[in-house]
């Protein structure tokens, strides 16, 4: 308590004394025992009072022992249940949960893992993908600041994610894995992947690439096909040896309709082999009938024009060209779609060609661009020229109506250099992305697209868009958000058909083991989104002929359904609206994968490595009798003994409010009974 405190505590109590002393004694000549205890009594309260006018503070210091936390992390997955272990790691984890010695020296922490963690002791072997560097990331957030040695039970077999091996280092706890396999090595012929593209054209000849792996001793022949609706288009033979024990396998086949082809490669199985089903694999190629041929045509060179082309070229079913402003007019003729990068008057005549041939474009405007050229040419907008620049950011207008956009976190994204000066807009335009500055929306396009008589045309305001698609890797580690998004955008200007207010996004054929997601927009008569609608879609399966029904669940500005649970099979759909009737048709197909099912082993070498590397110590499932003792005696694992140092204020203390009322009905009832009130 500080000096100044104790002062003011000492000087109330002198004022409490005088005080009281006044009121009884200033008339009387003469002390009584009576009077005596009336000023004690008054002199107590006065005090009491003014203590609480002070109110000083007092330290607190309580202590208590934590356990050491003991996190047990279970493998979901499915290759579990397929290598056997689901019971023997169900009785474990009874066994843990229930053991008396290892409650009362840790507290038990249960995480359940697949593709995500799951705080959760309950266990089904389900899941069909398995993320265990994700895991240990999760893990590594909760506990970074208190003592956690894990039980990591699992087979290692990871399906995707980063190397949990590397990642367990930044984990700082000891790991002790409980490796649900042996160490016996089976025979085995496995696809370990297939390399294919996903689009092909009509007509065209299309590559497979099949790499085969055997696990065994002895030399062995077998048989290599690929089937189309359960025929036989290609067969070889193969041999594998212990030394000679991967090969692979190229082929060619043509494409001579359009659609998706359903397509499986397989190696006929050993007649001991213990895991048959990653002897085959399905697969799909989409044969479109044509490519879609867009021009980038520059004056300039600028980084812009390479992360336009490499982001195009991302999907196969279009074919980029760069070209200068003063090309020959006959090489243009066979474009879908035209990109002009900051245009000036070297493009009039290639402007003019693109008129005439009613075609839609793209102009990227930024430094470069003349400006007057674009108000002389432009029937749709014209330019304030101020010649001077400002820095904007994207804001997503999430009322766009002509398709659906995704928000790839563009408030994230590097300004772009743009011309200060507002752009007045002849004829309707709406808005994909709106300027911004410093996070305060201007409320102008930035990206725009303008539709009139059928021919449409983007405006994008803006350059350095090169900075967008790198800072897009830098978020997700891929470029595909971004590049799905300029294709969207590519897609709606290639393409001439009328608006529509339902809109729906879906692929023609999704994996076993990947998200189903199919994306809808619904816009009212203005073409302003409605998410007031309730969508449903009506699967149907085209083997079966069962029918499901699913609602859409409005998300952000559009409604979306998970299928992932859709058994692999072809299926056609229906979304419809329940109000306005309007409905859209399509189709995919699932494949026949789940790469849980692929393994035949559990991962003990890198088990063991992990459990060496974070000072732990490995265990099998067959051979957890010591486990319980190993962690009771472990001296790294002891409570911890916590103080906690509190600053309790005296207003707080309720009992001094029972000795203020006490004094002074003690007083009142006194002076009462003498007769004194």
């Amino acid at each position: 308590m500080q000096t100044e405190i104790v002062l003011y505590i000492v000087i109330a109590g002198i004022i409490a004394f005088l005080l009281a002393r006044f009121q009884y004694l200033n008339k009387q000549k003469s002390v009584s025992k009576r009077y005596m205890l009336f000023i004690f009594l008054r002199c107590i309260a006065i005090f009491a009072i003014l203590l609480l006018i002070i109110n000083p503070t007092f330290n607190k210091t309580s202590f208590s022992i934590e356990k050491p936390n003991l996190v047990l992390a279970i493998d979901n997955s499915s290759s579990i249940k397929y290598l056997g272990h689901e019971n023997g790691a169900t009785t474990l984890i009874n066994e843990l949960r229930n053991n008396s010695s290892l409650n009362e020296k840790f507290d038990l922490n249960i995480y359940s893992f697949g593709k995500d963690l799951k705080s959760s002791d309950s266990i089904t072997f389900s899941e069909n993908q398995t993320n265990i560097s994700q895991a240990f990331e999760q893990l590594s957030q909760v506990y970074y600041q208190s003592i956690a040695p894990t039980l990591l039970l699992t087979d290692g077999n990871q399906t995707y994610g980063n190397d949990y091996e590397m990642y367990a280092k930044t984990y700082n706890q000891p790991i002790f894995p409980i490796i649900l396999g042996d160490t016996i090595t089976y025979i085995d012929l496995k696809i370990q992947q297939l390399n294919v593209n996903k689009y092909t054209f009509l007509n065209n000849k299309f590559p497979v690439e099949a790499i085969l792996n055997y696990t065994g001793t002895k030399t062995i022949n077998t048989r290599f096909q690929l089937k189309f609706n359960d025929k036989v288009i290609h067969e070889q033979p193969i041999s594998f040896s212990k030394n000679e024990n991967s090969k692979i396998i190229n082929i060619t086949l043509p494409a001579n309709k359009v659609g998706v082809l359903n397509l499986e490669a397989s190696i006929q199985p050993l007649e001991n082999e213990r895991n048959k089903i990653n002897n085959s694999k399905k697969f799909a190629i989409e044969v479109l009938s044509q490519k879609t041929k867009i021009a980038i045509i520059s004056d300039i060179a600028h980084p812009d024009i390479g992360a336009f082309k490499k982001s195009l070229e991302s999907n196969e079913q279009r074919l980029i060209e760069i070209l200068e402003p003063n090309s020959d007019l006959a090489n243009l003729t066979d474009f879908q779609l035209y990109i002009l990068y900051q245009p000036n008057r070297k493009f009039d005549k290639v402007i003019e060609f693109i008129k005439s041939q009613k075609q839609n474009a793209l102009f990227v405007v930024g430094s470069k661009t003349d400006l007057n050229f674009l108000n002389r040419i432009s029937k749709n907008y014209s330019f304030d020229i101020t010649n001077q620049y400002e820095n904007y950011q994207a804001e997503l207008n999430t009322n766009y109506a002509p398709f659906l956009i995704d928000d790839i976190d563009f408030q994230s994204f590097p300004p772009l250099y743009s011309n200060y000066g507002d752009v007045n807009f002849i004829r309707p335009v709406e808005s994909i992305l709106n300027k911004t500055i410093n996070g305060l929306s201007l409320n102008t396009p930035l990206l725009a697209t303008i539709e009139d008589n059928g021919i449409r045309e983007a405006i994008f305001l803006g350059e350095n868009i090169w900075q967008w698609r790198a800072q897009s890797y830098l978020n997700e580690d891929s470029f595909e958000l971004f590049d799905k998004f300029l294709g969207k955008v590519i897609q709606y200007l290639a393409s001439n058909t009328l608006k529509s207010r339902l809109n729906i996004d879906y692929q023609s054929f999704y994996d076993g083991n990947s998200n189903l997601i199919i994306k809808a927009e619904y816009f009212d008569k203005n073409y302003a989104f409605d998410n007031r609608e309730t969508l449903t879609i009506t699967v149907v399966d085209e083997q079966t002929k069962e029918k499901k029904v699913f609602p859409l669940v409005l998300k952000y500005n559009y409604y979306q359904v998970d299928l992932s649970n859709l058994p692999a099979s072809k299926y056609s759909f229906k979304i419809e609206t329940s109000g306005s009737k309007i409905s859209k048709t399509g189709s995919f197909t699932v494949l026949d994968f789940n790469v849980e099912q692929q393994f035949i082993n559990a991962n003990v070498n890198k088990l063991k490595k992990l459990a060496t590397n974070s000072e732990g110590k490995e265990y099998f499932i067959s051979g957890t009798n010591t486990l319980v003792e190993d962690l009771l005696i472990d001296s790294r694992f002891v409570p911890i003994q916590k103080s906690n140092k509190k600053d309790i204020p005296l207003i707080d203390w309720k009992y001094l409010l029972a000795i203020i009322a006490l004094a002074l009905g003690a007083e009142w009832f006194l002076r009462k009974y003498h007769g004194l009130i």
